[in-house]
């Protein structure tokens, strides 16, 4: 049966959201009869994003979403078939017309939990060609969310637990696709509040806003507002002409700061007394538009004063230029004098927002001890993220019909662990984290309080970890097309991620030059690999012998070298009911392997065609 059709689920990405080669290869798939293959993906990254030692995991419940809604349409198959050869044999479409999610599973790293490298945020098993046209879509809809929650709680640690911070990016952001992503995931992150009011109604992400300059400026002074006359906040008495009101506190307040009262700009002040009689609960001045002291705060002054005689209070003021930080502390000041000058305390705690290109050195600046400042909006540094732009994310294949899959490359950083893995997160007492762990699915769940051998990237010897408490990392959301458990809310996740964020060391919080979090691997069995030199064309590659022990595996004349972090695979051979050991990416590295006493093992040499041979036991 079909999912209800989820209305934001097209929104979040369509099916031909990807790319060409991803068709392509389905032909192919489908071609050599191997469309139903099970295999499994594992979507992940290989570095923290912006030199940090962590990242967010964001964007899973847009990959939900995706996937419960996926079918390609009459119109998307016909665009296909244009775009393949034009003798693709027509069954091909046909296939492609019946295609769903529905023998899809999906194992996932929660939304707002910590995600360090190599550890998958996805786990995406089901037919072959299925999963393999999933791959840029997954990675879209995953990638730019995480990096921009990563770069939320980024700025979030700077500004501290106290300052509000608004994300104010919409206009800045890479298409309308990019900013509902942004408003949504900065708050994911740890932004308060979003000036996308999309975000609002498709994601509840809180919304907030102040005025813009072009409605100051908009006004000259002449205009006569239809009805100037407001009530009383308690709602009893006879109501009061605000402009007029405030022209008379104008000449109070002009005296109290030593200004002429013609100096405020008029238009300024009739821009203030028309939001004003919108928003008497709400009154905010945005205080730049012509002079910060010569109008904006007098005006601002004159207008909160003549609200607050009639009960209402005035929710803050907006700087958009010049000095933020000193301003503010001159206008927390002035609003002090005059709290006390005309006996309104409340004036004191009026909100001080803050905005104008503000980026993580600003932000450092503004919420330093001392500041004044209360909100600031950000908008460019968080919705770009400048200092780096791509996550970077990848999704490897890693098993085939239970058989481990593992990509090579000329460059060793590239290189995949293959097999269907289990991860966890080894805590300590206090509930901090100390390392992360993958092995094997197979392998016996570590415990609680269990001495455990973890093999860091590229340690030339394991660690021996006691971890006072074990956290299973993959939760299985999506079994065979089907919703596992209902998905958390938005602010469920955001508050994961600040609980996830506190407990994590400082050592790894911190944003410049942090100690790198460990993700290791658990050996099967302790033996060393070995970092082989490449074999000469000519020679053959090394036989490795049966009946259980292990022989170094290099060329003739060869010393091998130890130090390789052990993951485990097994030879692929019948009847090998061995357990074996596989490695990270520190280095290129043979297998060493057991084989069963009726077969011998001959590897390839340099490159390995035969890789895909090797199976997990």
């Amino acid at each position: 049966m079909r999912p209800p059709q989820d209305p934001e689920a097209r929104a979040a990405a369509r099916p031909l959201l990807t790319d060409l080669y991803q068709a392509t290869m389905a032909l192919g798939y489908w071609r050599a009869g191997r469309a139903r293959d099970a295999a499994e993906f594992e979507l992940f990254f290989r570095r923290c994003p912006f030199g940090g030692a962590f990242a967010l995991a964001a964007g899973l419940r847009d990959c939900v979403r995706f996937l419960r809604a996926f079918r390609l349409r009459d119109a998307d198959v016909q665009f296909l078939a244009s775009v393949l050869p034009p003798d693709t044999d027509p069954a091909f479409f046909e296939h492609l017309r019946a295609l769903d999610c529905s023998e899809v599973t999906v194992r996932a790293l929660p939304e707002g939990s910590l995600a360090f490298p190599g550890v998958p945020l996805l786990q995406v098993s089901g037919p072959l060609l299925v999963v393999q046209l999933l791959e840029t879509p997954l990675l879209c809809l995953v990638s730019y969310a995480s990096l921009v929650a990563t770069n939320a709680a980024r700025l979030r640690l700077i500004a501290g637990p106290e300052k509000r911070l608004l994300e104010m990016g919409l206009r800045r952001a890479q298409g309308p696709d990019g900013g509902l992503t942004a408003s949504t995931y900065s708050y994911l992150g740890g932004f308060d509040s979003s000036s996308n009011v999309l975000a609002g109604q498709l994601r509840g992400v809180p919304v907030a806003g102040t005025l813009a300059h072009s409605f100051v400026t908009s006004f000259s002074g002449s205009e006569v507002p239809p009805d100037p006359m407001l009530a009383p906040a308690a709602g009893e008495g006879p109501g009061v002409d605000l402009a007029a009101k405030a022209q008379v506190w104008l000449e109070q307040v002009c005296a109290h700061l030593g200004l002429g009262v013609q100096e405020p700009h008029p238009g300024e002040r009739a821009a203030f007394v028309a939001y004003a009689l919108a928003f008497p609960r709400a009154f905010q001045g945005l205080l730049d538009s012509y002079s910060v002291w010569r109008s904006g705060l007098p005006n601002f002054l004159a207008v909160a004063l003549a609200l607050g005689e009639l009960g209402y209070r005035a929710a803050g003021v907006r700087l958009d230029s010049g000095d933020l930080l000193q301003q503010a502390q001159e206008i927390r000041k002035v609003f002090r004098a005059a709290a006390a000058r005309f006996q309104v305390p409340w004036l004191e705690s009026v909100l001080i927002v803050v905005s104008n290109n503000i980026d993580e050195e600003a932000l450092a600046r503004l919420a330093q001890e001392g500041s004044e400042v209360n909100v600031i909006g950000i908008g460019t540094s968080v919705v770009t993220c400048p200092q780096q732009p791509s996550l970077g994310g990848v999704y490897k294949l890693v098993a085939v019909g239970g058989q481990p899959r593992m990509k090579l490359t000329e460059d060793p950083e590239k290189q995949t662990l293959p097999g269907s893995k289990a991860a966890f997160r080894l805590l300590g007492s206090d509930g901090s984290p100390l390392m992360d762990m993958l092995q094997l699915a197979e392998e016996p769940v570590p415990q609680a309080g269990q001495e455990l051998r973890v093999w860091p990237p590229g340690a030339r010897e394991p660690c021996t970890v006691r971890p006072a408490q074990v956290e299973p990392l993959l939760r299985l959301c999506l079994q065979q097309g089907q919703l596992c458990e209902p998905l958390p809310s938005l602010a469920e996740s955001r508050a994961l991620a600040q609980l996830s964020l506190s407990r994590l060391s400082p050592e790894h919080r911190r944003l410049q030059s942090p100690a790198q979090y460990q993700v290791g691997g658990r050996p099967a069995l302790s033996f060393c690999p070995v970092h082989p030199r490449p074999h000469p064309a000519h020679r053959s590659p090394p036989l490795l012998p049966a009946g259980g022990a292990v022989r170094e595996a290099a060329g003739p004349g060869e010393q091998s070298v130890c130090g390789a972090v052990p993951l485990r695979v097994g030879a692929g051979l019948t009847g090998n009911n061995t357990n074996h050991s596989l490695f990270p990416t520190a280095c290129p590295v043979l297998f060493v392997s057991f084989v069963h006493p009726a077969h011998g093992l001959r590897l390839p040499g340099w490159g390995w065609a035969g890789v895909g041979n090797l199976s997990s036991r």
